[in-house]
């Protein structure tokens, strides 16, 4: 095998080094020497990003009924761009035939390109059964809400080739409180979002097995109860992850300060959401589910209802960045950390690290702090270089 290198200074301890790799491993990471070798001047190295809420890209939603082999395709690759070498694409609540669509395409997709099946780590199926309340049921359309239902479920695990490794619910949803040990006792994670549950129902929720608070913030009704509210209650339940979108759009620092300092490290995740919108310039799009408008300001809200976002336009590395502007106590090593590290341990998924035998799946990046922006050289996934521009090119 073919020994690659790629040089840069670590993400984390700010050390110049050469790491090699043969294969999917990696066999060395030694110190960069050289009277030259200056760690101002050499990018960054860090494990490829894992984001757990990918919705599609350029048009293309992976729910979309007649999901095609080459959209899926379409919508998963430009995320090399962004660093990431691990992802689920992400299925909202839609009608049976069209998530019946969606992960058998994705199975299919897997089935036959090794280098797409590589970056698929699962499937995240969020909803339908969420909350029908205006707000927090978001841009989920409401004629497709409904109860939790294990077959269906079962149905669709099994045309995804058993690849759903999260399902989001609302735990006030009929059925779902007996749906959770289930889906656990399958090896599913469930989390809780798109909710107007009571404090109990949450409680309960966790006490059924729900492990995460799905993009905690959002997907909320407008006004609720300064407290108690379904909010405070799962920032309060230490059984439970807390992912957050950190686009500089959904939340405000002060929530991400807070969830940061109630979590801690080891039970933050971050997630970009990007909408099967992400990447198309501002304008009004029609879909089968519910009307969007991209702003100026990127932005994507459900048209008519401004206050409403519709999911994202960033990408992980934007989010990664954005993160660390918004909460000066958190470093980009640790942002980096709940964009890869973390997620990989609640799904029990190997991510890259940066030691010999790790996983070779590589970032080389740039960090610009006062623009907080990540600019991606190269993303090497299982040791296959997949990505690549030089400093500046678009």
């Amino acid at each position: 095998m073919t020994v690659q290198r790629l040089s840069g200074k670590r993400y984390d301890t700010l050390e110049p080094v050469m790491i090699s790799w043969e294969g999917d491993r990696i066999s060395t990471v030694e110190p960069l020497r050289g009277e030259h070798v200056t760690t101002e001047d050499l990018p960054y190295l860090a494990p490829g990003l894992f984001d757990i809420q990918i919705n599609g890209y350029g048009g293309i939603w992976f729910c979309k009924k007649g999901l095609s082999v080459d959209e899926a395709i379409q919508a998963i690759e430009p995320f090399l761009s962004a660093g990431v070498t691990k992802l689920f694409p992400t299925l909202i609540t839609s009608s049976h035939e069209a998530l019946v669509d969606g992960f058998s395409t994705l199975n299919q997709v897997c089935q036959e390109y090794p280098e797409i099946a590589q970056m698929v780590a699962g499937c995240h199926l969020e909803g339908p059964y969420l909350s029908a309340e205006e707000g927090s049921r978001g841009a989920h359309p409401l004629e497709h809400i409904r109860p939790a239902n294990w077959v269906e479920f079962c149905k669709l695990q099994e045309l995804s080739g058993n690849r759903i490794k999260l399902i989001t619910v609302a735990p006030e949803q009929e059925g779902v409180l007996d749906f959770i040990p289930k889906a656990v006792n399958s090896g599913v994670v469930v989390s809780i979002g798109h909710t107007a549950a009571n404090p109990e129902q949450i409680r309960a929720a966790a006490d059924a097995g729900a492990r995460m608070s799905t993009h905690l913030g959002n997907g909320a009704q407008g006004m609720i109860r300064r407290h108690p509210n379904y909010i405070w209650e799962q920032l309060a339940e230490d059984r439970l992850h807390c992912c957050l979108i950190t686009d500089g759009h959904h939340i405000p620092a002060s929530i991400a300060k807070v969830a940061y300092r109630v979590k801690g490290y080891e039970r933050m995740l971050i997630t970009c959401d990007a909408s099967g919108l992400a990447g198309l310039p501002p304008g009004l799009y029609e879909s089968e589910s519910v009307d969007v408008e991209i702003l100026e300001d990127g932005r994507h809200v459900i048209a008519g209802q401004r206050q409403l976002l519709a999911g994202s336009g960033a990408t992980t590395e934007m989010c990664v960045a954005e993160l660390v502007r918004m909460v000066d106590e958190i470093s980009l090593s640790d942002a980096v950390d709940f964009a890869s590290r973390n997620p990989g341990k609640l799904f029990g998924v190997e991510t890259g690290i940066l030691e010999p035998g790790g996983l070779a799946d590589l970032i080389q990046f740039e960090y610009d702090v006062d623009a907080a922006k990540i600019e991606v050289l190269k993303t090497v996934v299982s040791g296959n270089e997949r990505f690549s521009k030089t400093k500046g090119e678009t």
